[in-house]
């Protein structure tokens, strides 16, 4: 019989289980920009949990807002049927959202909203009549969430390669890092926007005729930081606007503050067809995840329907009252203290101090946008992935989250960090750096 409080009940997402198990590392609490643990001990959040609480921890407006939610109406369902807040936090997001996209599907997570905007894309083909398009084309080293259409599009070949075939018709772009090109770039690089000219190369292979949509991150973050050089995203708009492919810009990571902007297409001045979100939606508070659709899409898939149901897609749990209620308050924080101002101002000093750890122990290369940041370590020889994996425990020891993908530290603090904060997360990350082999 398993304890009420043992360990060995939980099977850990992304997790070296047995590793845990032997030597966990648990939180108990958290509040602000600080995570605390069993013994109590402060550890600086360096990550926003999982890139996802850009408001920072435990804020009462948010807490406040889930428990009278669940007082007030705790589930509602939205098969037929809704809740007034359904439809004031769509309103919402719609009004902070790129123009033109002005419809919001809901979901419960990144993954969810993948694979959402995935079956959008389909069934807008078909309603226009463009019902050979069913091919989906994501990126190497791009990470989509784990349901069936997003490790399809995915690029991530751990996260592929257990699961057999996978969605047919899917192909990859190649992706925007060259690891023989510059080093410690502070920002976009110049170089590179011709790669979204692989798309073309694609188009040749496969027919316009049988794409229907093109998804990437506009920063890859999940493979350790991969910002696009300038014109990249401009030019892969060009070219899925002229052989009528839809664009879906997966934002669950860039949205709500991370670039100094609402979404990075935004920040960036390019609008896709569709935008996922999770994340930062919520503050994770509660689980939620949408797409931003523009309304061309909507009317072609609804107005073209027979009467009746038009998309034969959603959860029980779209649009939840308790993620609603947190949605709301969430993005009232975001606009009442300027958080995504705030981001901006502070990028500059950001990417500087990542980038004063050019030339620290094992560190061979260093990428930023935004707040966001990610410092790749030399790996050890036969043994990818491990150097990073020992800094990722010692920072722990050491009083700092940090978040490793690979051989790569990745930084994504909460938005209403301080320069204190920032100058403390990279002198602990230089002072581990010196100590790990």
């Amino acid at each position: 019989m398993t304890r009420a409080n043992s360990l060995d009940a939980f099977w850990m997402p992304f997790t070296n289980n047995r590793g845990f198990k032997e030597q966990p590392r648990l939180f108990v609490g958290a509040k602000d920009m600080h995570y605390v643990t069993p013994d109590g001990r402060k550890v600086l959040d360096a990550t926003a949990g999982l890139w996802c609480v850009n408001a920072g921890h435990g804020r009462e407006r948010i807490v406040e807002a889930i428990r009278r939610q669940a007082g007030e109406l705790d589930f509602a369902p939205t098969f037929q049927l809704a809740h007034p807040l359904a439809f004031e936090f769509a309103n919402r997001i719609a009004a902070m959202a790129p123009e033109g996209l002005d419809q919001v599907f809901f979901c419960n997570s990144g993954s969810e909203a993948v694979d959402s905007a995935l079956k959008i894309a389909l069934a807008y083909q078909r309603a226009v009549g463009q019902g050979t398009r069913t091919r989906l084309i994501g990126r190497e080293r791009g990470y989509h969430g784990v349901g069936f259409g997003g490790i399809s599009v995915g690029g991530i070949v751990g996260n592929r390669r257990w699961f057999g075939p996978l969605l047919p018709g899917t192909d990859h772009l190649r992706h925007t890092y060259d690891p023989a090109g510059p080093r410690f770039v502070n920002g976009q690089p110049q170089d590179g926007a011709d790669l979204a000219d692989d798309l073309e190369r694609l188009v040749a292979l496969h027919g316009a005729e049988t794409i229907a949509a093109v998804i990437v991150e506009p920063v890859a973050g999940s493979t350790g930081v991969l910002v696009p050089p300038v014109g990249y995203l401009e030019r892969l708009r060009e070219i899925t606007r002229r052989h009528g492919i839809l664009l879906i810009f997966d934002e669950v990571i860039t949205a709500f503050g991370r670039l100094g902007a609402a979404t990075a297409a935004e920040h960036f001045g390019v609008t896709p067809d569709l935008i996922t979100i999770a994340k930062g939606l919520t503050n994770a508070a509660v689980p939620m995840g949408a797409v931003l659709v523009s309304g061309d899409i909507y009317k072609a898939v609804t107005e073209g329907a027979a009467p009746g149901i038009e998309l034969f897609h959603g959860y029980t749990y779209s649009a939840h009252p308790l993620a609603c209620a947190a949605g709301m308050a969430t993005q009232e924080i975001y606009a009442e203290e300027g958080l995504f101002e705030r981001a901006r101002s502070l990028s500059d000093y950001f990417g500087d101090a990542a980038h004063a750890l050019r030339g620290a122990r094992h560190v061979i290369d260093i990428r930023n946008l935004g707040l966001v940041a990610g410092i790749e370590l030399e790996p050890r020889a036969g043994a990818p992935g491990a150097r990073a994996m020992a800094v990722f425990h010692r920072c722990f020891d050491e009083g700092l989250l940090i978040r490793v993908t690979g051989d790569i530290i990745a930084l994504s603090p909460p938005l209403i960090l301080e320069k204190a904060h920032i100058d403390e997360m990279m002198d602990k990350i230089a002072d581990v750096l010196a100590k790990v082999d």
